[in-house]
């Protein structure tokens, strides 16, 4: 299923940068930057429920949010892009 990812971390504070990097790291393992704290992961539920948790444990809830909306598996009908960084097929291969 598709799932966006979105967060806004509070960086007032190098504590607050850091959790920023932290967050951003941890979303890159599951799918690709669409803008700057948003991402597109296709995942499973067990991968979703593990990126979560991890998240969670990385946040400060009274000053960050966590955002996750899925989109499913029928999401190709669901997305629409218009302008720049146009992005690459998730579920096709990798090419190095």
């Amino acid at each position: 299923m598709l799932v966006l990812v979105t967060y806004d971390v509070n960086t007032e504070s190098e504590s607050g940068k850091k959790r920023l990097r932290k967050v951003a790291k941890q979303c890159v393992n599951y799918g690709q930057r669409v803008q700057n704290s948003v991402f597109e992961c296709v995942v499973d539920a067990a991968q979703l429920r593990l990126l979560r948790d991890i998240l969670e444990g990385i946040i400060d809830k009274e000053k960050d949010s966590l955002r996750f909306y899925m989109l499913g598996n029928d999401y190709k009908n669901k997305v629409i892009h218009i302008g720049a960084k146009e992005s690459f097929d998730l579920e096709g291969p990798l090419l190095f």
